[in-house]
């Protein structure tokens, strides 16, 4: 073979492959604009979505963004700069979907938890994915079974909003969030899921963490969780220590750690609160507890006391709730712990008689 005839062999092949490149690239630009255009159908006339970036073994979403319905108390549903997914490639040639990973970068989330304590979380995607009938009578469309095998979110904001304390809905917000969930079965989220999440929690005047870890089944509220409050700022969290006319925290400092298990709707949950360097408004009250007594009590504790509690009952029963339960439990054994009966607080003319005779027993005078 001639050296021209060789040289005619390698450019042919390095033609041959330039073209395959090219039709590959071209074919891969037309699937991934069509890929995006199904991803915007699917999560909904309210979504937006930056870019898609496909190869063979991962599929990039840019700048997602989910707007809220009317009604909805933040702007955004759920907003992502990147969000890489990697399919299951073993599952090729089956049925069901599965997925081997999501990993969502510098996210944002709300959520809702309604007047009725149920939690709403991405109305506009989960909200239709179970069949169903419409206003016509026609079936809605199921989501096809998809099988996650982990979810990863890395520095995210979640803003929690919350209608079952008080109208309207109080606000929490979570920063720098890395949350690790595993084992989700969408759309009927059956079976138990892992969880593992750790975050700043906002203040007025100071952040807390949080971390939890556990699982938890969503289909049924079943659960075992460890959840920990690290020097959260007490006046964030104090619409769920005290009753909605107790407005009265201007500074102090809340430790918490509550190891819940839910089964069959049934709650139980040991926990320890600590609460440090409280201070009140003049004339204002705490868990039913005057202010003069509240300063004098942490006064004769140093400034610190830690109680342990039970939150214990039905989550189903319409007369259960959380919130008042929780604010009941705490407030028991905070005055238990001062040597205070609630009893006697819960009659309007004798509270601060009887609470300043406790306190002069206490302090001998």
């Amino acid at each position: 073979m001639t050296v021209n005839r060789k040289s005619r062999w390698v450019l042919w092949i390095v033609g041959t492959l330039a073209v395959l490149a090219g039709v590959t690239v071209i074919g891969l630009h037309l699937a991934t604009q069509a890929l995006k255009t199904k991803v915007e159908a699917a999560l909904g006339p309210r979504s937006e979505v930056g870019e898609i970036k496909a190869s063979f073994n991962a599929i990039e979403v840019v700048d997602l963004r989910i707007k809220a319905p009317e009604g909805w108390p933040s702007a955004d549903e759920l907003r992502a700069k990147r969000i890489v997914v990697k399919p299951d490639l073993r599952a090729l040639f089956e049925k069901n979907i599965r997925v081997g990973s999501i990993r969502i970068e510098d996210a944002y989330l709300s959520m809702l938890r309604g007047q009725d304590g149920k939690v709403v979380l991405l109305p506009s995607l989960l909200g239709t994915a179970a069949a169903g009938k419409d206003e016509a009578g026609k079936e809605k469309t199921r989501m096809p079974p998809i099988r996650i095998g982990q979810i990863l979110l890395g520095n995210a904001a979640v803003e929690f909003f919350d209608a079952s304390v008080r109208q309207p809905a109080i606000k929490l917000r979570l920063e720098q969030v890395n949350a690790s969930i595993g084992g989700l079965l969408l759309p009927d989220l059956t079976g138990l899921t892992p969880i593992k999440v750790e975050a700043a929690i906002k203040g007025a005047s100071r952040d807390g963490r949080l971390d939890l870890a556990g699982e938890i089944e969503f289909a049924s509220n079943n659960s075992e969780l460890n959840t920990r409050l690290h020097d959260v700022d007490l006046v964030t969290f104090q619409p769920y220590l005290s009753k909605a006319a107790e407005t009265g925290v201007k500074k102090g400092t809340l430790n918490f750690a509550l190891k819940s298990t839910v089964k069959e709707n049934h709650l139980h949950a040991p926990g320890t609160l600590t609460l440090a360097d409280l201070e009140l408004t003049p004339g204002s009250t705490f868990l039913g507890m005057p202010r003069e007594a509240v300063v004098a009590m942490m006064k004769e504790k140093r400034r610190k006391i830690t109680v342990n509690f039970i939150l214990e009952g039905y989550i189903d029963d319409p007369k259960f709730s959380l919130n008042e339960h929780l604010a009941s439990r705490i407030g028991s054994s905070i005055a238990g712990a001062f040597g205070i009966s609630l009893e006697g607080l819960a009659k309007d003319g004798s509270a601060v008689k009887g609470v300043g005779e406790e306190l002069r027993k206490m302090l001998g005078k």
